[in-house]
């Protein structure tokens, strides 16, 4: 159930990833990110930001998968909590964002990942 659980956490990073790169394209979601500050396409430095975003976004897949032991879990431990961390941040960030479209969207989403991360991270001891 671990990898299962991992999978499932792995596939909705790689959802957000698709929807950074659509924000980095100039898909008009704005609304949907960044506290919502800016209604459709985000300007330059909204796209460099969801741009930096998408490493992130892979790496703290990454590292609950290989927590769970996926690909041998090749990653230290640690990464796996910070990435925990990471998540259950962007959920509380989430909540309380100024944007209702975001905390409809993505509050829920982030609090399902959180859930999945800590339950990763704690049943592969």
């Amino acid at each position: 159930m671990t990898v299962q659980a991992a999978h499932l956490f792995a596939t909705l990073c790689l959802g957000l990833v698709f929807f950074q790169v659509a924000l980095v394209a100039g898909a008009p979601w704005g609304a949907y990110t960044q506290g919502g500050g800016t209604p459709g396409r985000l300007p330059p430095k909204g796209r460099l930001i969801a741009a930096a975003s998408i490493p992130v976004l892979l790496a703290i897949a990454a590292a609950i998968l290989s927590a769970a032991g996926f690909a041998g879990g090749f990653w230290p431990r640690w990464t796996g909590w910070a990435a925990t961390a990471a998540i259950a941040g962007s959920a509380g960030l989430n909540a309380i964002s100024q944007s209702e479209p975001e905390r409809r969207l993505w509050a829920p989403v982030a609090t399902i990942m959180a859930a999945l991360a800590g339950y990763v991270m704690i049943a592969s001891r």
